[in-house]
């Protein structure tokens, strides 16, 4: 399978926002992780940390799970396990944590896919969503990169499977919420520039750290949630 969607290139370089929202789930992430949909691989040094055990890139796309020990600087991560497939081709592997990073509005039938990942879960681990939000939000370059859809927390909570327990459910982002609303309307952009990208990340997101806990997370350009299987 080979992705088609473009905005992995351009969002490569978005470092402040990126140190944002792992900065929220890295407390997550701990023992056997799978990152589901890794793409290449760019999220994985700010979720690393010392209670990592063992680490799973997982992405259908061989090109670009080939580029991920380009992108990777933490030792242990350029030689950790790569498959090029989905969560069908794990079977009975078990995990402590999966994260999907701007994955599951890619899948069609993103329910089903959670379920499989609550099953590959060990008890007591947690599954790591971020998603973009808000469905007025859904634009061409959503149409584009192959979204679905877009989300809110109530969706959200009703594709989580049964029985998880949610631990985080949060808007980030809300002066993005607000750039984004100016491009649908006025630009009608089909795809950010470059320089917007970097305009966004280095000026906006750090108006938005602060004015996201003003607004007490109420609303943004993406949503984050933290959920954890149970024990028993």
């Amino acid at each position: 399978m080979e992705y088609a969607g473009s905005e992995l290139d351009l969002f490569e370089h978005a470092h402040n926002w990126k140190v944002y929202w792992t900065a929220m789930l890295r407390p997550f992430v701990h023992g056997r992780v799978l990152d589901a949909g890794c793409g290449m691989g760019v999220n994985a040094d700010l979720l690393w940390n010392k209670a990592v055990a063992s680490y799973t890139f997982l992405e259908p796309d061989a090109r670009l799970l080939d580029q991920v020990p380009v992108h990777v600087k933490t030792p242990a991560l350029r030689h950790a396990e790569r498959i090029n497939g989905t969560t069908s081709d794990l079977r009975e592997r078990q995990f402590d944590s999966i994260l999907y990073a701007d994955v599951i509005e890619h899948i069609e039938d993103s329910k089903a896919e959670l379920l499989r990942a609550k099953d590959q879960l060990a008890p007591g681990g947690h599954l790591l969503i971020l998603v973009p939000a808000f469905q007025f939000l859904y634009s061409e370059f959503d149409k584009a990169i192959g979204h679905h859809r877009r989300y809110d927390k109530q969706l959200l909570q009703q594709e989580l499977p049964t029985g998880m327990e949610i631990l985080t459910l949060r808007y980030l982002d809300s002066m993005g919420l607000l750039l984004s609303l100016g491009n649908k309307w006025f630009l009608k952009q089909r795809e950010p520039s470059t320089g917007q990208i970097r305009f966004w990340d280095r000026s906006v997101v750090p108006v938005s750290r602060i004015t996201d806990k003003v607004v007490m997370h109420s609303f943004g350009r993406s949503l984050v949630c933290v959920s954890r299987k149970p024990r028993a």
